[in-house]
């Protein structure tokens, strides 16, 4: 005689455990499967972070020689000292040069450290590892012309004041002077900077250097020191300042380019 199992012993029918809502709360999930790890990005460098470790470079190594920093600050002061023993001691006259021997003795104080800005670089294989950076090239670049200036363009404008003492020029008039330093020496290291990358590790590329940079620099010289003249005539000086300005905004926005883009044929050549 079978036993009778009580009715909640009784297997369930499919049909019916497949149709209770209960059942299929209850039931167990299945287990998740593990997605595959992400490859993890590689971290971005910062675009203004190798440009400014550069500039940090070349400040390091232009004060460890000091003596060819300093070089370009006594040749800005011999020059501009020269002239009014030369010339004589009138007071109109030497106002009235005052203004373009200082930026004639700025261009030429810049261009003593030029041929080196590139050179040193491309002989001991810098250069080519900057080509392989993830940074810009660009912006290295340009992190290496803010050393150069900062190495020469920026001592000469300190020094300005002291040679327009020399010239007799009035306070408002070594004012101008100076502003039109802060906006032209950076033109004239950007464009000397472009010359540089061109010739650099050409056989007598410092005299090349010199044919490309000079023609170049000539308005410049000629906005920096007329906004001075038309300050001491009682003109209005916001043309020639808007103007440096301007060449400013320009040489920032394309010599590093132009720049880089040197660099890349002279080390294919």
């Amino acid at each position: 005689m079978s036993a009778v199992l009580p009715p909640s012993a009784h297997p369930a029918h499919p049909a019916h455990a497949a149709s209770d809502p209960v059942a299929e709360r209850l039931a167990p999930l299945p287990p998740l499967r593990a997605l595959p790890a992400l490859p993890a990005l590689p971290a971005l460098p910062g675009l203004l972070d190798g440009a400014l470790a550069l500039a940090a470079r070349d400040l390091r190594i232009a004060w460890r020689r000091r003596a060819d920093t300093l070089a370009a600050l006594v040749f800005f002061l011999m020059v501009s000292s020269l002239f009014p023993l030369a010339v004589g001691p009138e007071p109109q006259a030497l106002r009235l040069m005052a203004a373009g021997v200082v930026w004639v003795a700025a261009l030429l104080a810049g261009m003593l450290s030029l041929a080196r800005l590139f050179n040193d670089d491309l002989a001991d294989g810098t250069l080519e590892q900057l080509l392989l950076s993830p940074h810009p090239l660009a912006l290295l670049v340009g992190g290496k012309v803010l050393a150069h200036w900062l190495g020469s363009g920026l001592l000469v404008t300190l020094a300005a004041p002291v040679i327009a003492v020399q010239y007799g020029l009035s306070a408002g008039a070594t004012g101008v002077l100076v502003a039109s330093l802060l906006l032209g020496t950076p033109v004239l290291s950007l464009i000397g900077a472009v010359a540089a990358a061109l010739t650099a590790g050409l056989r007598g590329g410092a005299m090349l250097l010199t044919l490309l940079v000079l023609p170049l620099c000539v308005p410049v010289l000629v906005f920096g020191a007329g906004a001075v003249q038309a300050f001491e005539a009682g003109q209005g000086l916001a043309a020639h300042l808007s103007l440096l300005g301007a060449g400013l905004l320009l040489a920032l926005a394309f010599a590093p380019l132009a720049c880089a883009q040197a660099l890349r044929i002279s080390l294919e050549a």
